[in-house]
Parts: C-alpha cells; sequence; structure tokens
C-alpha cells in the first residue's frame, strides 16, 4: 500500500535551514485498541459504534497535534484497523510482529505492540530472548517474553538507518491467582489470596526483570555487530530507577578500570531522554517529569524512551539532541467525558530530537 509523502516538520527554530532537522518520537499505550464486534477479554468488553468513533477521533487528534514521526504503540488488538487510520495522517509505514489471540471466535487477548513512521521501515523483527542465557539466569529454556517485542531498523534523515525497540513489559499483576470457588472459610480464603498475591507478585517481577535484561543482551548484540544508533520505547510497567529495570540504563562496569569501560559504555549503554533532555541548554524551566500513570491516589512513570549517545549532546560524536520532551496526560487530570472518554489511561510520552549544530 502507498501513501504520498507527509509534509517537513515546520518548526519556528534557526535549525529549519536544513530539512527534517528535527524527528519526534512517542511511545503510547492505546488501551484495549479493539475494533468491534470484537470483545476484550470477556464477551460483555465491546465498544458500540459510536465509543470506537471517538476512540478513533482521540487517537487521530493526538496524532494531528503533536506530529509524531515514528510511533511505538502498546496494547493493540486490531493492527489493521490501527494502519488504516494512521495511514490517513500520513504514516505511510507500519509494522506488527505478532498477532492477539482470539477465543471463542470474538474474545480476544494479548495485545501485540505495532510501530508506525513516516520513514521508511526498511527492516523488522521479533526479538528471542537469548535460551542459553535465559538457562544460564536460572529460567526455562523455553522463557519468552510476556509480549513480543518488535525491532524495526528505520531510516531516519541524517542519522541513517536506526534500530527503533518497542516493548510492553510483564505488568505487576500477581502470574498466580487465588480460586474462590471452594468452602473454605473466609479467613482461609484471605490468607489464601495473600500468599498467592506475594508469590505471584514476585513472579511478575520476575518475568518483567528477566525480559529487560535479556532485551538489553540482545541489543548489545545487535549493536556490535551492527553498528546502528537505537531507540527503546514502550511501556515499561514499572519505574526505570527500581531495581528490577535500572539495567537497562547501566552506566558502570564492575572490576574493570573506569579508563577502559568509559569508552564502550559510552557505546553500547542507553540513556534516559528525560535526562538527556534535563542536560541540555534548551531546558531552562527545570520542570519536573510528569507521571505517565495513575492508581488509586498514587502516580508513576511507567512509559519510556531511551537513546543510544548518537542522541546524547554530551556525546562528541552525536548527531542529535532532546530539545524537547512532553507528557500528553490532559486525559488523565483534566478529563472531558465528551473529549477523553475513550481515550487511554496512560499518558503519551514524546520527545523531540533536534539536528545538532
Amino acid at each position: 500500500m502507498s501513501f504520498n509523502h507527509p509534509p517537513e516538520i515546520q518548526s519556528v527554530t534557526t535549525a529549519d535551514a536544513i530539512p527534517d532537522s528535527f524527528i519526534k518520537i512517542a511511545t503510547f499505550n492505546l488501551f484495549n485498541y479493539l475494533e468491534p464486534p470484537f470483545a476484550y477479554y470477556d464477551f460483555e468488553r465491546i465498544y458500540s459504534a459510536e465509543q470506537w468513533a471517538k476512540k478513533q477521533k482521540w487517537i487521530a487528534d493526538y496524532v494531528n497535534e503533536f506530529q509524531p514521526d515514528v510511533i511505538g504503540f502498546q496494547e493493540v488488538f486490531s493492527p489493521q484497523a490501527l494502519a488504516d487510520l494512521l495511514a490517513e495522517q500520513g504514516y505511510e509505514f507500519f509494522q506488527i510482529v505478532d498477532q492477539a489471540q482470539v477465543i471463542d471466535d470474538f474474545i480476544c487477548r494479548s495485545p501485540v505492540v505495532a510501530i508506525a513512521s513516516k520513514y521508511p521501515i526498511v527492516d523488522i523483527e521479533a526479538v528471542q530472548a537469548d535460551k542459553t542465557l535465559a538457562v544460564a539466569m536460572g529460567l526455562q529454556e523455553d522463557f519468552s517474553f510476556s509480549r513480543q517485542v518488535l525491532r524495526a531498523t528505520i531510516n531516519l534523515p541524517h542519522i541513517g538507518d536506526c534500530d527503533c525497540y518497542v516493548v510492553h513489559f510483564k505488568s505487576k499483576r500477581p502470574m498466580l491467582e487465588h480460586d474462590n470457588s471452594n468452602d473454605f472459610s473466609t479467613e482461609k480464603n484471605i490468607i489464601e489470596k495473600l500468599k498467592a498475591q506475594v508469590a505471584g507478585g514476585w513472579g511478575s517481577t520476575i518475568q518483567r526483570g528477566s525480559e529487560a535484561a535479556l532485551l538489553l543482551v540482545n541489543m548489545i548484540a545487535r549493536r556490535e555487530e551492527s553498528g546502528l544508533p537505537m531507540i527503546l520505547m514502550g511501556d515499561f510497567n514499572n519505574i526505570l530507577e527500581d531495581g528490577v529495570l535500572n539495567h537497562l540504563i547501566t552506566d558502570s562496569l564492575r572490576f574493570v578500570s573506569k579508563f577502559d569501560s568509559d569508552a564502550y559504555l559510552e557505546k553500547y549503554c542507553l540513556k534516559d531522554s528525560w535526562d538527556l533532555f534535563q542536560g541540555t541548554e534548551n531546558n531552562t524551566e527545570h520542570i519536573s517529569r510528569k507521571p505517565t500513570h495513575y492508581f488509586g491516589a498514587s502516580s508513576s512513570v511507567l512509559d519510556y524512551i531511551l537513546l543510544s549517545c548518537e542522541f546524547d549532546a554530551n556525546y562528541h560524536s552525536s548527531l542529535f539532541e532532546v530539545s524537547e520532551y512532553n507528557t500528553y496526560d490532559r486525559h488523565l487530570i483534566n478529563p472531558i467525558f465528551d473529549r477523553d472518554g475513550e481515550s487511554t489511561d496512560h499518558g503519551v510520552v514524546l520527545v523531540t530530537l533536534q539536528l545538532r549544530s
């Protein structure tokens, strides 16, 4: 399928003298994106025609307002509907590496990740966990990602081919659940629920942390082979600073001298785009980071975009720097039903990469 090439991004800064001086990257959890008459998870969860139209409009409105060049999506049940919607907005390139499961003919589960781009996707692959390494870590040989990780190589302006990874790591929902269909007393049922929550929650943590570790190892191996820049985006279902995931931004190497390790760490490690934005001259306000998810009275940042050194202004050979960082959260903190009633339960994170002069 072929579409017209989108117009060049417009901006009022001096970098306009060079075409395509800005690249916008977004990560977007769509929250149960499923075209009716299919249902998500159980037979009652089906969008009406009106609800579906509202959801489609909400997505299109965001895209039109912020104009990302590359978008990593999570919770996609209906990839063709999403591809069609985005094609109307100028996204010629769209890919997935997996399909949602359909049970009982119309009930869907296990949504997938997807990527859309205004620039050519020249290669696409599902990331596979290293089975030998998984076993060495104490995992089963058949270990797999709870949601298949997508790697798309995209030909971006000025920088050329770039490996873009889209993830949706295992949620904190406990892997184990207590079955109430028994004759236990109230106290016994509560005790069994507690045990299932403790053990099942830790099981989910092990899965999530293992996914992150095995993915990063795969990315390092790929980088060693290809030398391509890297972008990792998605719903991490965990704060990055937590010990479960902070190996994604490893910045030190044990038992190796700092002199020997720094150059290699710089090349193979990732940095949080927020931290890169905080360190640039463009960030003069020193604002605090907005949460991307709210649960009851608590809030946290679960959605991230991590970048390799080619996008770090402090790296001597970098071509781009993070000039803007935006978390779209109006629908979370000040929702209007007519506008936001079928939006998403996550904020949308977008970073602007500006060509360095």
